[in-house]
């Protein structure tokens, strides 16, 4: 899984240009015609329960490179909201009804429309979101990749058979869906975080109720076009995976809403907050994928020719937009002066453009408000004691490109350091001792990905250990992003404790029931009680 994640997404509206002339959208200049192909117009429907509609505000999205509107959604009202709900809770009725392998079937049709739209798509991440198209075609094929995931899981899925301690009884555990689960997602990974919910959720017999985020909703469109067709096609209720488009109305209605059984959000640590504190108000459940102040430890036996690209793939890579980013960069004092020269020229040579040129390594900040917040962090840096070693600028091109950048001198608590700043800024570090370092990667409140370079087998159990990375995602000799489908994907402390994607994430959409049967013709009771 390209490692997010995330940036963060809020509930409130974004603040979005209001509707552009149709005549200077891309999406009506020949140049961009493929965007025909996803179905997309000059203004398209933003709500989905199994028909388009939408009477909700009209927003324009804008093309991050440049700055240019795309097309326009038209978004979803309140009342547009409780006509979905309603149409998905009774959809549900017929998927839940459905056996799990049937399901998988469904899924694996999914992933197989996903692959056929797979570089037109990744061409749209590209231009809305503002990644290369690498980056966007990869972040597709995290989407087919979880759907291939799932279909084998319809088939595994369940509890296990337990001894009971009573003669004639059967003890075994029920997992059932949980019913409609209401998913949030971010800008910065506009497809595949739906996709790692979507399709677990999905054979794991629920429904789903998409929110993206309202500067990615052309996306969130595309997508959702993908789905229905299979969904049609094999007279399975649109609504099962429904979409409605919106701001912060639509967000906070459904942290509120008891019919939402799960609210998955994957955003910011702040609105994180809010959310988690208005679902567990009516005890409802939450997961929670959200922010990451990540570090790489470098020790003095470390394999530089593996450090160099992992950091700058990790600090570069998604323009710093990703959650798992590389923040914090800690290299043994042996070592630090090298590092940070190499790593310097590495940047120097980084290819900046257009995000869908095929040349192109690192594209523009997904907003102006972006570029604000990535100034005002390097001016903090500087006045807390930080030298700019290289970048720290914004580069003289339409669009909202920033210089990639690398501060040194910082003490490891400055604060700006514990600030996890959505921006490509990478904080260098210099420290004398293994347990010092794994103090500084541990003292952030966030903790969801880390890394050490070494090659010291004691130092790796050590750090993988119980005195070690408390982070969710432990690595070794390899960067803070790009994490695999496989295993379970999230983080701790105010990162949120969410697990999304494989291992046993699955647990997550389901509700578990433990079930004793007695089939004798006695009635004993656990622990010997006699009750006579």
């Amino acid at each position: 899984m390209l490692g997010l994640r995330h940036a963060a997404v809020s509930l409130p509206l974004l603040p979005l240009r209001a509707a552009a002339a149709m005549s200077t959208l891309l999406v009506s200049q020949p140049r961009y015609g493929w965007l025909r192909e996803l179905g997309l117009q000059e203004e398209n429907p933003g709500v989905y329960n199994g028909r388009w509609g939408g009477s909700g505000q009209v927003v324009t999205t804008y093309c991050p490179a440049n700055n240019e509107p795309i097309a326009s959604v038209r978004q979803a009202s309140l009342e547009d909201y409780e006509e979905t709900v309603k149409k998905a809770k009774e959809a549900w009725k017929v998927w839940a009804d459905i056996p799990a392998p049937k399901r998988g079937e469904i899924v694996r049709q999914i992933g197989d429309a996903l692959r056929q739209k797979i570089k037109v798509l990744g061409s749209l991440v590209s231009l809305e979101m503002g990644k290369i198209y690498v980056e966007g075609v990869g972040e597709v094929q995290e989407y087919v990749d979880v759907c291939d995931y799932a279909v084998g899981l319809s088939r595994m899925i369940g509890g296990p058979i337990l001894p009971s301690e009573r003669p004639g009884h059967a003890l075994i555990e029920q997992w059932n869906p949980v019913g409609l689960v209401g998913i949030i997602t971010a800008f910065n990974f506009p497809v595949a975080v739906y996709g790692w919910n979507s399709a677990i959720a999905m054979i794991c017999g629920n429904a789903c109720l998409w929110k993206g985020a309202p500067t990615t909703s052309l996306i969130s469109v595309a997508v959702t076009k993908i789905i229905a067709k299979v969904l049609e096609d094999n007279k399975i209720p649109g609504a099962i995976c429904s979409l409605v488009c919106g701001g912060a109305d639509i967000g906070t209605a459904m942290a509120r809403d008891e019919r939402m059984d799960l609210l998955s959000f994957t955003g910011s640590t702040k609105v994180g907050k809010q959310v988690a504190l208005m679902v567990q108000e009516r005890f409802g459940r939450s997961l929670l994928e959200l922010g990451g102040n990540n570090a790489i430890i470098v020790f003095e036996d470390a394999d530089l020719n593996l450090v160099i690209p992992s950091a700058l793939f990790a600090a570069v890579g998604t323009a710093g937009q990703r959650c798992t980013t590389a923040r914090r960069l800690f290299l043994h004092e042996s070592i630090h002066d090298v590092v940070v020269e190499k790593l310097a020229k590495a940047y120097a040579q980084v290819r900046i453009g257009d995000p869908w040129d095929s040349d192109t390594l690192y594209g523009p900040l997904h907003t102006k408000e972006a570029v604000k917040m990535f100034l005002d962090a390097v001016e903090q840096a500087k006045q807390q004691g930080g030298s700019v070693v290289c970048g720290g600028k914004v580069i003289n091109r339409p669009g909202n490109y920033v210089e990639p950048t690398i501060v040194t001198g910082l003490p490891h608590n400055a604060p700006i350091v514990h600030t996890e700043t959505f921006a490509p800024i990478l904080y260098v570090l210099k420290f004398k001792e293994e347990e010092e370092a794994f103090a500084w990667n541990n003292e952030v409140k966030q903790g969801l990905s880390s890394s050490i370079f070494t090659k010291d087998l004691g130092r790796i159990f050590r750090w993988l250990g119980p005195k070690g990375s408390d982070c969710g995602i432990v690595n070794v000799n390899i960067p803070t992003s790009g994490a695999e489908i496989g295993g379970a994907f999230g983080g701790e402390k105010h990162t949120g404790g969410g697990r999304e994607s494989g291992s046993d994430s699955w647990k997550l959409y389901m509700r578990r029931s433990t079930c004793t049967i007695n089939y004798s013709k006695d009635l004993p009771l656990a622990q010997g009680i006699k009750f006579q």
